[in-house]
């Protein structure tokens, strides 16, 4: 790598390609570090953050942004948190030390919070509830231990982004409006809970906006307001795809937990995950409403939540892109 270049591991997923495409139309020279390959290989390096001797390949970037992490909810086996998400964050400080690179970026996860109370900020106490979440408050302290090494020259940033959602990507959110728009979607409970999320485009703004932050720690949880109850959220996908101005058929509360429970029991007999579980349906009824004191940083998002949420449910549900390719792994 060149002197003035960025190395942005796990940078050919869902995150990493949009942050890409904005450092392109910066003009600011970058790497993708991956185990994937990309479309450019001018832009590519192989990286894989278990292995050290493939670390050796970020020699002479100026930054690290570590996108690399094992965030399903149901991985298997349990040990690839620990081993991509923790000794991941061990190799990467490492070969940070080695090769004298004094700036780290790491996306960690409001996962770390648990079932937090509403509108916890940046000051709330790490409560996971998974291995998901051990992992990244685990990998959080080592780079902080890093940080604590050199802490006038050197520049940590930690962002915990809530749900990430956007075209293309197939996680939590796009399961929940692909389940919408086959109409086959039941609301269990009251539709109150609120639920924060993040349009991709601005957590990759924020990170290319990071990169400019001083020497010391620098932690933020990333929202994009204002949060939407479940009835919002899902009159919002009905009234653009059906043109329905309500949520549509709903359940009491409790029958969905007893299908969650059903769907883990049947997922320990048959040895195979389903769609559904217990900590999915809980998740969907609770409240994960977050706060930020990101706007003291003076960021403004660029795109809104409902433009967001608009621009995706377009992508996906009323134009044919199925032959598109929006990332940049092969």
């Amino acid at each position: 790598m060149q002197n003035n270049e960025i190395a942005i591991i796990g940078g050919a997923g869902f995150v990493g390609t949009r942050l890409a495409m904005r450092l392109d139309l910066a003009n600011m020279p970058y790497k993708v570090c991956d185990i994937e390959a990309v479309n450019s290989e001018k832009n590519y390096i192989y990286l894989d953050v278990e292995n050290t001797k493939s670390l050796e390949s970020i020699s002479g970037a100026k930054a690290i942004i570590n996108l690399a992490a094992v965030h399903r909810d149901d991985a298997r086996p349990l040990r690839r948190y620990y081993d991509v998400n923790v000794q991941g964050a061990l190799n990467v400080c490492d070969a940070a030390r080695r090769e004298g690179i004094n700036k780290i970026i790491f996306t960690s996860s409001v996962a770390i919070y648990g079932f937090a109370p509403p509108d916890t900020d940046e000051k709330g106490t790490p409560n996971y509830f998974n291995d998901y979440g051990r992992t990244k408050y685990l990998a959080e302290q080592i780079y902080q231990e890093w940080l604590s090494e050199d802490p006038e020259n050197r520049t940590l940033v930690i962002i915990r982004p809530t749900v990430i959602f956007g075209e293309a990507n197939r996680g939590n959110v796009y399961n929940l409006l692909k389940q919408i728009a086959s109409k086959r979607f039941i609301m269990f409970g009251v539709g109150k809970n609120k639920k924060s999320m993040a349009y991709v485009e601005n957590v990759a703004a924020f990170l290319e906006f990071s990169l400019s932050f001083k020497p010391g720690l620098h932690i933020y949880n990333y929202i994009d307001k204002p949060d939407l109850d479940m009835n919002n959220l899902v009159t919002k996908v009905r009234k653009t795809l059906f043109g329905k101005n309500n949520p549509g058929f709903r359940l009491p509360g409790f029958l969905g937990i007893i299908i969650g429970y059903f769907a883990d029991l049947v997922t320990k007999i048959i040895r195979r995950p389903l769609p559904v579980s217990g900590i999915r349906v809980k998740k969907f009824m609770g409240t994960t409403q977050f706060a930020s004191t990101i706007n003291e940083t003076g960021f403004v998002a660029p795109v809104s939540l409902e433009d967001g949420l608009a621009k995706t449910l377009k992508y996906e549900f009323l134009e044919d892109n199925s032959g598109k390719r929006i990332f940049n792994s092969q």
